[in-house]
């Protein structure tokens, strides 16, 4: 199962799909220019339209494009429209959306996320209720990358590891710590010995 390296990718929200907006491909391509190629740019689209934007982040030097299954009337074309741009392919889900209704396009992408908090706003409250879905995700889909997003810090990571997420975002928790390395550190190490004990299980 890859590991998602937490010093090396960088998580990038767009949002309009929700009411805060922060930016968008131009501060996509600036960072690319500045960073070089080797950062991974997972680009989580909280677009209300998220088939507009496709192009403009590919062009811009985004690796993954993830978008919320709410926001589209057809996953399908979208996935298709995104692999062809280059890029690998997120599918988000808020936390009112069973995670049933992400399982027909489970095998067509690369990564779930399952939002662990309303998205919108950092430092919410980690939602525990969604560990079920991730969990059921990781049953179902053993080689699927699962994201998780919202509320996640060293208090939380270990159950997020346990129910199978191997890819962790985490905004507050390290952007506010007095030593952001060894949050970082502490996440990762959570995840990989979480990895290491599923496969050590099969």
């Amino acid at each position: 199962m890859k590991q998602a390296s937490l010093m090396n990718s960088f998580f990038i929200r767009v949002k309009h799909f929700v009411p805060n907006i922060t930016f968008g491909h131009p501060v996509v391509e600036s960072l690319r220019k500045q960073l070089g190629q080797d950062p991974f740019f997972d680009m989580h689209m909280m677009v209300s339209r998220p088939e507009q934007w496709v192009k403009p982040m590919a062009v811009a030097g985004a690796n993954q494009y993830t978008f919320h299954l709410e926001a589209t009337e057809n996953p399908g074309a979208l996935i298709k429209d995104i692999r062809e741009n280059g890029m690998k392919v997120g599918l988000a889900i808020k936390p009112g959306t069973t995670v049933e209704y992400l399982a027909p396009w489970a095998n067509q992408i690369d990564m779930a996320l399952v939002m662990t908090v309303e998205p919108g706003f950092g430092g919410q409250k980690f939602m525990e209720d969604m560990m079920p879905k991730v969990h059921w995700l990781r049953t179902q889909f053993p080689s699927l990358d699962i994201e998780v997003d919202g509320g996640v810090g060293p208090d939380t990571i270990h159950k997020c590891a346990e129910a199978g997420a191997n890819m962790i975002v985490s905004g507050s928790a390290i952007m506010r710590s007095e030593d952001p390395r060894s949050v970082i550190s502490l996440l990762r190490s959570v995840c990989s010995e979480a990895a290491q004990k599923r496969c050590l299980d099969r």
